[in-house]
C-alpha cells in the first residue's frame, strides 16, 4: 500500500468519525427541543378518566371534569327520552350529531347523541358553543334541558341547540361503559 493510499483511507475514517459524532451530538442537543413538545404526565392522566355513575338515579345528572372542562351525565328518564325523539330535525337550528363517537355526518336525532340503544345515557361537555359559559341544567330554558345564563341559548333534553346564538349543539366526547357502573370518558 503506497503513502497516498494510506492518507486517503485515514483521511476517510477521520471524515466518517467526525461526521459521526457531529450528528449524535446534534440529535442529543435537539432531543430536548423535540421532548418538552410532548404533553405533561398530568395531561396525559387526564387524557382518559373513569366516571362511577352507580349513584345517579333516574331523571338526575352528575358533573364530572374531563380535560379541564365540565362533562355532564345524565340518566334521562322516559319522558325527557320521549320528548328528545319526537322532535323534528328540520326544527333544529343544528342538525348534526355533534358526537365522536359515532360518523361526522350523523344526523342530531335523539338516539344518535346517547351512549346507549334506550337513549338512557346522555353524555356531552358542559360548554356552551356559543361562547364558552357552562349551561345550567335540570330541565332548565324552554326545552326542559340546559339554559346558558351569559347569552339565553336553550338547549333540549339531548343537548341539542333550539333556541339563542349557539351555533352548534353539546359536544359528545368519546365515551363508553367499560361496565354495568363506570364510564370511560376519552
Amino acid at each position: 500500500m503506497s503513502h497516498a493510499e494510506d492518507t486517503g483511507s485515514r483521511r476517510d475514517f477521520l471524515y466518517f468519525a467526525t461526521a459521526s459524532t457531529a450528528a449524535v451530538a446534534g440529535g442529543a442537543a435537539i432531543w430536548p427541543l423535540v421532548n418538552q413538545m410532548n404533553p405533561s404526565a398530568d395531561v396525559q392522566a387526564m387524557a382518559s378518566i373513569d366516571v362511577d355513575v352507580s349513584g345517579i338515579e333516574r331523571g338526575t345528572q352528575l358533573k364530572a371534569e374531563w380535560l379541564g372542562k365540565p362533562v355532564f351525565i345524565r340518566r334521562r328518564t322516559d319522558e325527557e327520552i320521549e320528548a328528545g325523539r319526537a322532535v323534528d330535525l328540520t326544527d333544529l337550528p343544528n342538525n348534526s350529531a355533534q358526537n365522536d363517537n359515532i360518523a361526522e355526518d350523523a344526523d342530531g336525532s335523539d338516539q344518535n347523541r346517547t351512549l346507549d340503544a334506550a337513549g338512557e345515557w346522555l353524555v356531552m361537555v358542559g360548554v356552551c358553543t356559543h361562547l364558552g359559559c357552562i349551561p345550567l341544567g335540570d330541565g332548565e330554558g324552554d326545552f326542559d334541558g340546559w339554559f346558558c345564563p351569559c347569552h339565553g341559548s336553550h338547549y333540549d333534553t339531548a343537548g341539542r341547540i333550539r333556541k339563542g346564538p349557539a351555533p352548534l349543539n353539546l359536544k359528545v366526547p368519546v365515551a363508553t361503559f367499560v361496565s354495568d357502573t363506570i364510564i370511560k370518558l376519552g
